[in-house]
């Protein structure tokens, strides 16, 4: 199904009109290439931060989810205090990547052993 001006994800209800307005035209042709929806949507994102703004992302905050003890947590990539802690990373991840997109981050996702899962926001 493709996304319009007036029916698009969730994630993008808090960027700005013209950035969303680039993302769902990307996101559209990224479905229509066969990406799957979610991986559509974060890549297409990104790029229309990048094509609106020009931005680069060394300036946009990176936060990062990742196990500790026997929570998930996320957290600022160089803080020391966790934001948000979830008992299942995948709980966490819903809350987690709503967080990042309203602050115009990049979140990195670690799996339990310490490795790099997946980046969204890019």
């Amino acid at each position: 199904m493709p996304w319009t001006k007036t029916d698009y994800p969730d994630s993008m209800k808090n960027l700005d009109a013209s950035v969303r307005n680039k993302a769902i035209e990307m996101a559209n042709a990224m479905v229509d290439d066969g990406m799957e929806e979610g991986r559509a949507i974060s890549i297409a994102t990104a790029k229309a931060r990048d094509y609106v703004s020009g931005s680069d992302n060394s300036s946009r905050p990176h936060y990062v989810v990742k196990a500790h003890e026997d929570d998930w947590i996320l957290m600022k990539q160089d803080g020391e205090r966790a934001i948000k802690t979830a008992t299942t990373k995948e709980s966490l991840l819903e809350e987690a990547k709503t967080y990042v997109n309203d602050k115009d981050g990049i979140l990195k996702v670690f799996k339990q052993d310490g490795s790099v899962e997946d980046t969204y926001y890019e």
